[in-house]
């Protein structure tokens, strides 16, 4: 009895600790809540102190949507101005260890980069009226805000209000000289967010002296010349501190806009300007209109330099390339022989030009690029933008487009690499990679196609099926590389129509690699570099590493082969020179936002890219309508007077006569005209190389004495 007594004991006590437990957790569970209601009802009853009704709710309500928006609106401002401070790492003051001169091909200067150190006057030293008349016209306020002038922005924004129309900036002197050091002039929200943020950072790091300095030294100030002691001397053959106050009126006036008030190319406009400079300086108080008016009655004359044209794309982009060398091998101040050729370099910029006139309002279309490279890979010629002026962002070598179908040329080079051929069969119809199902221009499909058919007509799901089931992305990638391309190659499998972004220069580059037999590695901007004391330390011949093979010959064979008939028979019609064979590929981007042509023949290769800074659309503007044609005109100019070379491995390098006069023909009512001046002759090659071979006897020769003997100069 005992033993059966225990369990029911043992039964017992758990069920009785287990009611207490449970009377435990509702008892808590009960004064919990009651102690939260006594505490939530003490809380209503001392919120109730705060409620307002009436206007007084409204204003709070307002300033709480706002107090939310501004929390907002700060995250937001803060995750678009992290990029821009990326912008300040490494040395950005490192332009002013170097001081470049710059030469042409055949030796003549063409201009100046980085800042010779005796040319960069202290803003002490320099006149005060110099100084009043840069701050009357650019930041009055800049010795009193902290990089943003609100004042001054507001000021902006109701002048420009009661003018309807933009009439004035409302960009701080310490924004505009964060845009010049570390950002572009593309007109974007985020752009102007990073300038905001970038301006407050120079004015945390920098002395108001300091960013005056630096704002007067880097400023671009028209004919090729930055900083405002360069201008000085370029305009009036003075230095910054013989300047008088029109003179000074003149210089302050061409920060806002160089290219259109430079007084070498429109002295009126620039007297204009510099008058309106003279009044800022009235209404600023800095000076009283006594002061002005011998000025305004006696405007500045400038010094005659003649129809000067800076190369200033090219000389940005050389620069980089002498700032390399020079650190290398420690050399800050020397004179650079560029292979910039001007003649080419002026056809560019009139070709562009002129189709921009002529057809940027029809198709929709605000700016371009342009670069020659010459075969062997000297650059020729660059255009980074319609003008230097009034944007240095350089469209050429910086500006990351869109390829489109001009990117199909490097997967067909890839699949050549890797055995097919341009008879190779394949068929053109639907294809799906994982859901992507790209179609064809015209939305039709022509079946069972060679490659040369298919390239020719620029058939979308060929290279598509090419890349799927025969190649693979990696290969197409590392082709692209080994080209030449420095631009990062899209990894997705849309690269193949060109959906990645490459700059001009990699384009030219790329497609060079077919004239020059498939060798890669041979572009170059710079051949020679001195010091000041005529000391050769580089020389392109004899430093650069030798360039490599990255294409077979079968390979050069088979793409010349189907690029060739592209400007003949192709999408790039317009493209075709008279009386010479050239090849290339047409490109367009979804949307038409990018416009591309790129082709080559055995002289020159050139890139032409049409579209607009925003990123907007064009009017259905095509790679092979303006962009053939500038690419066109300008190639016909090139060619004139020179030794015309073969495509490598073309059997046939020149058109039919008949067929070279129908096409001109055409060519002539398509374009509306055709470049008048002929390029200038120049010596062939052969005579080049002779009186060279003369030149280098006569500077090893001894010195002649006295009149010179028949024998010594038979000697010679």
């Amino acid at each position: 009895m005992q033993s059966e007594e225990k369990p029911v004991k043992r039964r017992s006590r758990l069920a009785a600790r287990l009611l207490a437990a449970d009377a435990w957790l509702d008892s808590s569970l009960y004064e919990f809540r009651f102690k939260a209601g006594e505490w939530w009802e003490t809380l209503t009853i001392f919120s109730r102190r705060f409620r307002v009704t009436g206007w007084r709710r409204a204003v709070f309500e307002l300033l709480g949507e706002g107090l939310t928006l501004g929390t907002a609106g700060s995250v937001v401002m803060l995750a678009l101005a992290l990029p821009a401070f990326e912008e300040t790492s490494g040395n950005w003051r490192d332009q002013n260890d170097f001081a470049v001169t710059f030469l042409d091909r055949h030796g003549r200067e063409i201009g100046q980069r980085g800042l010779i150190q005796r040319d960069s006057v202290p803003v002490d030293e320099m006149p005060d009226h110099v100084i009043k008349a840069v701050l009357a016209t650019e930041d009055r306020r800049f010795f009193e805000h902290y990089g943003i002038d609100v004042l001054g922005l507001m000021r902006a924004m109701s002048e420009n209000m009661r003018a309807n129309s933009v009439v004035q900036g409302g960009s701080s002197l310490t924004q505009q000289l964060a845009k010049n050091l570390f950002l572009s002039n593309e007109r974007t929200v985020e752009r102007k967010v990073k300038e905001a943020f970038l301006a407050i950072w120079l004015e945390m790091n920098l002395s108001k002296k300091e960013i005056l300095q630096l704002y007067l030294d880097r400023a671009y100030m028209g004919g090729g010349t930055f900083g405002i002691a360069a201008a000085a001397d370029f305009y009036f053959g003075k230095t910054v501190k013989e300047l008088n106050l029109a003179e000074a009126a003149m210089l302050a006036g061409l920060f806002k806009a160089p290219s259109k008030y430079a007084p070498h190319i429109n002295l009126p406009a620039a007297r204009a300007r510099a008058n309106v400079v003279l009044t800022n300086l009235v209404d600023s108080g800095f000076m009283t209109e006594g002061q002005v008016l011998s000025a305004r009655l006696h405007p500045a004359d400038i010094v005659d330099r003649g129809d000067r044209k800076s190369p200033d794309y090219f000389l940005d982009w050389a620069f980089e390339e002498a700032q390399k060398y020079g650190r290398q091998y420690g050399v800050h101040s020397m004179v650079a022989r560029t292979t910039i050729d001007m003649n080419i370099q002026q056809a560019a910029e009139e070709s562009l030009e002129f189709h921009l006139r002529q057809y940027g309002k029809e198709f929709g279309f605000s700016e371009g690029a342009i670069v020659v490279i010459e075969t062997g890979g000297a650059v020729r010629a660059i255009v980074g933008g319609r003008d230097y002026g009034a944007s240095q962002f350089n469209r050429a070598t910086k500006a990351l487009r869109q390829t489109g179908s001009s990117f199909k040329t490097y997967v067909y080079a890839t699949a050549m690499e890797h055995g097919f051929n341009p008879d190779s069969t394949i068929s053109d119809a639907p294809v799906n990679w994982g859901g992507w199902m790209p179609k064809n221009y015209g939305r039709s499909y022509a079946g069972k196609v060679t490659l040369t058919r298919a390239f020719v007509n620029s058939y979308n799901t060929v290279p598509v099926r090419l890349a799927k089931e025969h190649l693979s992305i990696p290969p197409i990638k590392a082709m692209a590389e080994a080209m030449g391309v420095e631009s990062p190659v899209l990894s997705h499998k849309t690269m193949v129509l060109g959906t990645g972004g490459m700059t001009v220069m990699d384009q030219a580059t790329g497609y060079s690699v077919f004239p020059n037999d498939g060798y890669a590695g041979t572009r170059h901007g710079v051949t020679q570099l001195m010091d000041r004391s005529g000391h050769l330390f580089y020389d392109h011949g004899r430093d650069a590493p030798p360039p490599h093979r990255v294409l077979s010959q079968q390979a050069v064979k088979s793409m010349n082969t189907m690029l060739v008939q592209v400007p003949e028979i192709g999408t790039a019609r317009r493209a075709a020179l008279p009386s010479i064979r050239s090849g290339g590929k047409t490109g367009t981007t979804q949307s038409y936002r990018d416009a591309w042509y790129v082709g080559f023949t055995g002289n020159f290769t050139a890139a032409v890219w049409l579209g607009n800074d925003d990123f907007s659309t064009t009017r259905n503007m095509t790679g092979g309508s303006v962009p053939a044609m500038v690419w066109q005109r300008l190639m016909a100019y090139a060619h004139q007077n020179i030794d015309i070379k073969p495509i490598p491995e073309i059997d046939k390098p020149f058109i039919d006569p008949a067929v070279a006069a129908k096409a001109a023909e055409a060519e002539k009512k398509l374009a509306a005209g055709a470049v008048e001046d002929e390029r200038p002759p120049v010596l062939s090659s052969t005579t080049t190389r002779v009186l060279r071979e003369l030149s280098d006897v006569f500077r090893k020769a001894p010195p002649i004495e006295g009149p010179a003997e028949p024998e010594a100069l038979s000697a010679l």
